[in-house]
């Protein structure tokens, strides 16, 4: 488990180790073509496609994608039903290409709520990509920032029961190996597309000393290229981790 960048400062380079993506605006693209918001979700996994191959060329090891939110069961019921098909397709369609990539897959989230079938694939693939270390892929579906810390809060419960009645004992290393992404180190850099500037419940817990990156453009748009301009302007970042820009200078 990597700790805490509250506990201690984890080594920064030029390219993010960990990028995080909320990948926002498919409706609102599918709107701007004269297209149903469904067409937006379809075109929008050319752009996952676009952005694992990108991640993998430039050495990033950990990719984690916002894929559905906890709160996205609010929406029209046509589009959610088809993003839970575009969900399965994706499974059955690129696990083999993934796998051969060296590419692990991993989903978090309460999967309890999906359908059985979807929940299969899901292990499935999981398994069948286990092995694989050239980059951690992983897709939160009915995932919520607030969820994984309660989940992880009653994990720790039921795993050490005496810390209920001792509380004070209760620290950042107690609580840490029961979160979603317990397997990764924290996120460098955040992207937004879609031109909210906000992180929506998503890795809330994670994302305390992540560079938070927002652009206007729509993710179906997303492409090698606009990776790139976020990753330059990450590079310009000082990343201090409660240090003083001169104690970054010292040898």
């Amino acid at each position: 488990m990597t700790l805490s960048s509250t506990l201690s400062v984890p080594s920064a380079s030029a390219i993010p180790r960990h990028l995080a993506i909320i990948m926002d605006g498919n409706g609102r693209w599918a709107t701007r073509s004269f297209l149903p918001r469904t067409a937006g979700h379809a075109r929008g996994l050319q752009a996952v496609k676009r952005v694992v191959e990108a991640c993998g060329q430039h050495g990033v090891e950990y990719l984690t994608l916002f894929a559905f939110s906890s709160e996205n069961w609010r929406r029209p019921q046509e589009e959610v039903s088809l993003l839970m098909r575009l969900f399965v397709q994706t499974l059955e369609r690129e696990i083999d290409k993934l796998s051969e990539r060296g590419v692990r897959l991993r989903v978090i989230g309460d999967l309890d709520a999906f359908e059985p079938r979807l929940q299969d694939l899901i292990l499935q693939a999981q398994e069948r990509t286990a092995q694989n270390t050239t980059l951690h892929l992983t897709i939160a579906a009915n995932y919520g920032g607030r969820w994984d810390i309660l989940q992880a809060t009653q994990h720790m419960l039921k795993a050490q029961p005496q810390l209920a009645a001792h509380p004070e004992k209760i620290n950042e290393q107690s609580l840490a190996p029961y979160l979603s992404m317990a397997f990764a180190p924290e996120p460098d850099l955040f992207i937004r597309t879609g031109g909210e500037q906000r992180i929506s419940n998503f890795l809330i817990w994670q994302l305390a000393y992540t560079e938070l990156y927002f652009t206007d453009r729509y993710w179906p748009d997303i492409n090698a290229q606009h990776l790139q301009e976020a990753f330059d302007w990450y590079a310009t970042r000082e990343r201090r981790f409660g240090r003083t820009s001169a104690q970054l200078s010292q040898p």
